[in-house]
């Protein structure tokens, strides 16, 4: 992780999600919706949607919002049919990504994915082709100037398998996704509340961008989050800021 701020990149995506801010309820909602269809309408026994809900709080969106989609998702309203898929593919150098998505017309959205990737440089990839160097992951980002041993303690007690320190004095607390809610409301009930708390694909190594090719992976990357399809992008590039 050396050479590159953590937290640089984690207030400027901050920043970013939050000029995005339709965009980012539209992505909310498409969860929602899903989450609910699947595992249904109550975020007690849901934890992937009580997750969502918690994204669609953080992101200031309408309770109102958030309960249609609910309704939507279980039956209660009709609505768009989404469906989840997943697809792979290389960056600059190589670089291993992964675009989850949620679309009501697959083709279409191949065809976006596919485009963004031959224009910026990249290469889909088969199924599998990069998946296997990611793990999915429950984590907690805590930014420096959090005491280490009351949260080590916290984490570990709440079901958390690592507390990982970082050189700029940040913890990174990891999960089973399964667990994620459980440990989430135990470390806030001990007084400490993630910078970011989510379930992601944490890549197992990570290869860090700098100079042109930095710009040329940013590119990339952002050409594929810009796309309305497009639900998540997951990669084990750093781009040093």
């Amino acid at each position: 992780m050396a050479g590159h701020s953590k937290w640089a990149n984690i207030k400027h995506k901050k920043a970013a999600t939050d000029a995005k801010r339709g965009k980012i309820w539209t992505r909310l909602i498409k969860e929602i919706t899903v989450a609910a269809r699947m595992g249904g309408g109550d975020v007690a026994t849901n934890p992937r949607l009580r997750l969502a809900v918690d994204k669609a709080a953080d992101a200031n969106m309408p309770k109102d919002n958030v309960t249609r989609a609910i309704q939507r998702g279980s039956g209660g309203l009709e609505g768009v049919n989404y469906e989840e898929v997943r697809y792979e593919g290389y960056g600059i150098g190589g670089a291993a990504i992964i675009v989850d998505c949620m679309t009501d017309n697959r083709v279409r959205t191949v065809a976006e994915v596919r485009h963004a990737f031959s224009k910026f440089g990249g290469n889909m990839g088969t199924e599998g082709s990069v998946a296997f160097m990611f793990k999915h992951t429950g984590q907690f980002l805590f930014a420096p100037g959090v005491e280490e041993d009351k949260l080590m303690e916290a984490a570990l007690e709440a079901g958390a398998d690592d507390v990982v320190p970082d050189e700029e004095g940040g913890f990174e607390v990891l999960c089973d996704p399964f667990a994620f809610a459980g440990v989430k409301d135990a470390l806030e009930q001990a007084g400490f509340k993630a910078e970011v708390a989510e379930v992601i694909m944490k890549p197992a190594t990570e290869t860090v961008f700098t100079g042109e090719d930095a710009a040329k992976m940013q590119k990339l990357l952002d050409a594929l989050e810009n796309l309305d399809d497009v639900q998540e992008v997951y990669t084990n590039a750093v781009i040093e800021e």
